[in-house]
């Protein structure tokens, strides 16, 4: 059984996974986060699933040496490659953001026509699809691999991103009235995303959704914390620091302290949360 004083691990390609991570720190305000950017191999979408999923083996991995007693994959691209993986693998409860985005887009729906905009790789994957499909709605998705560096570079509410933005919806169906952002990073063209479809189409971002989720069944399982304290949150990047810094807080999605993780056995020492 996992120690439940330990830090609810999260982990991502860069700063998109960091709007599931304000929701959890939200939802679960009493529990401590250690969050992974691996923004030295970004992006994961264009990668082979094969590859993603070792990644998401290795983050996963090191969470769980670091204590933590539950994991969230706030990636699309590393929950359809590797949840069920994950799973397997490791000895705490592990969650993904795609269940939880399928079902904010069923109960969404009017016309029962869905789409779906992710990466390559979640695209392909055809995990939303086929979820969707089951459930008895029309679905149309869109690979838009120019959107995460967009987010990256922090350059989501110009005049590039909305030209991408159209060039991606261009050929979406006229009756399309729910719109998935299956990506953790699309939140971040949200405006941009809305003021392209119009009024008629609701957009879903899983991040509440997963968060709500995760709620529930930490305390199903005796894990959230009891103790009526501030969480603390503690984020570990692979990449640029700086850049990681900028980028989430232009964003308004960084809270808490900010370390370098280079990708090897766990340091002896590293400490996650405040005084108990």
């Amino acid at each position: 059984m996992p120690n439940a004083t330990g830090p609810i691990g999260v982990f991502d390609s860069g700063v998109g996974g960091l709007s599931v991570l304000r929701a959890l720190s939200r939802a679960l305000p009493h529990d401590d986060f250690l969050y992974i950017g691996d923004t030295a191999r970004i992006p994961y979408g264009s990668k082979p699933m094969a590859m993603v999923r070792g990644f998401a083996e290795e983050l996963a991995d090191l969470l769980v040496a670091y204590g933590a007693k539950a994991i969230v994959v706030a990636c699309n691209t590393a929950s359809a490659a590797a949840l069920p993986a994950l799973a397997e693998r490791i000895r705490v409860p592990v969650w993904g953001v795609i269940e939880p985005g399928v079902a904010a887009a069923l109960a969404a729906t009017r016309g029962g026509v869905v789409g779906v905009l992710g990466t390559l790789g979640t695209i392909r994957s055809a995990a939303y699809q086929s979820r969707l499909e089951r459930a008895g709605v029309a679905v149309w998705a869109r690979a838009c691999p120019l959107f995460v560096p967009i987010v990256e570079e922090g350059v989501s509410d110009t005049e590039i991103a909305a030209l991408v933005a159209r060039h991606y919806l261009r050929d979406r169906p006229r009756d399309l009235d729910t719109l998935i952002l299956a990506c953790t990073h699309y939140p971040a063209l949200v405006d941009t995303l809305a003021e392209a479809l119009g009024p008629a189409v609701t957009l879903v971002d899983s991040a509440e959704t997963t968060a709500a989720a995760v709620a529930s069944e930490m305390a199903s399982l005796g894990l959230a914390t009891a103790t009526r304290r501030a969480g603390h949150v503690r984020h570990l990047v692979t990449g640029d620091i700086a850049v990681y810094r900028h980028t989430g807080t232009a964003l308004g999605w960084l809270e808490g302290d900010v370390a370098p993780l280079t990708l090897a056995a766990p340091r002896a020492g590293v400490v996650v949360g405040g005084p108990r």
